[in-house]
């Protein structure tokens, strides 16, 4: 009788790991805080459509979802809407997960932004904001962002705010003429912009295509392409939430 009792406490348990569907990378870490920092698939869209993503669980406590990522020029980031909007790349390596996807992501949840760089001489600083999401696409995905946290690199994110997302073959109108010809992959671009992580990955600094190169601009300027560079998302409590509203 005692076993027959254990047996069906432990069921649900079993039914609930069977079927867990996690939406981020926050809940895998909720659900299993032993998990390393790899590659694992949630569900922001649903039971049938798998995504699989990069999680960071190491990052100032973990829980953070990466939907971009760049360390060495192996993936071509110059490309034209449809391939930022649907995602592409090796999530085990440099990709972009897909405007649709970070829609997603960000609709159900409060989530914090942190963008962690480092340069070629073993540099690493961050930039971090209280709150990041994207309207819908037929909004433009347009960036909602929220108060910066100096981690160092200072704020080049905050000029595209309530900006739309553009690529080389969409929504050109909004680049100033000397800026249209350094934005060589997708971002939230206005007249200009003070951040291009997803153009031409240049590692020879002295190269003629200095203002193609991927920057940070309050870190290094716009003439020093980056290492590496990664955008990753978490969940805020609802206290932290309810904390900055008041």
């Amino acid at each position: 009788m005692k076993v027959f009792l254990l047996l069906s406490l432990l069921a649900p348990v079993a039914v609930l790991s069977q079927f867990f569907l996690p939406l981020d990378c926050d809940e895998l870490y909720q659900y299993d805080n032993t998990k390393p920092s790899g590659v694992y698939t949630i569900y922001p869209g649903g039971p049938t459509t798998p995504l699989h993503v990069y999680c960071d669980m190491n990052t100032e406590g973990g829980r953070w979802t990466v939907f971009q990522r760049r360390m060495d020029g192996t993936e071509n980031f110059f490309r034209p809407w449809e391939n930022y909007k649907s995602g592409f790349g090796n999530v085990a390596g440099e990709y972009w997960l897909g405007l649709d996807n970070i829609f997603l992501l960000t609709m159900r949840k409060k989530n914090e932004l942190r963008v962690d760089m480092e340069d070629f001489e073993g540099g690493k600083v961050f930039a971090k904001y209280t709150s990041f999401s994207i309207d819908p696409e037929n909004y433009g995905y347009t960036l909602r962002l929220g108060s910066y946290v100096d981690g160092g690199a200072g704020d080049s994110m905050s000029y595209s705010n309530g900006m739309k997302f553009s690529t080389y073959d969409k929504d050109q109108d909004t680049w100033g003429d000397n800026c249209a010809r350094r934005n060589m992959g997708g971002f939230w671009y206005g007249a200009c912009s003070h951040a291009n992580p997803n153009s031409l990955y240049a590692p020879h600094q002295g190269t003629s295509l200095a203002n193609m190169k991927f920057y940070w601009q309050h870190w290094k300027g716009v003439d020093y392409s980056l290492k590496s560079i990664s955008f990753k998302i978490r969940a805020v409590s609802d206290a932290v939430a309810v904390q900055e509203q008041e």
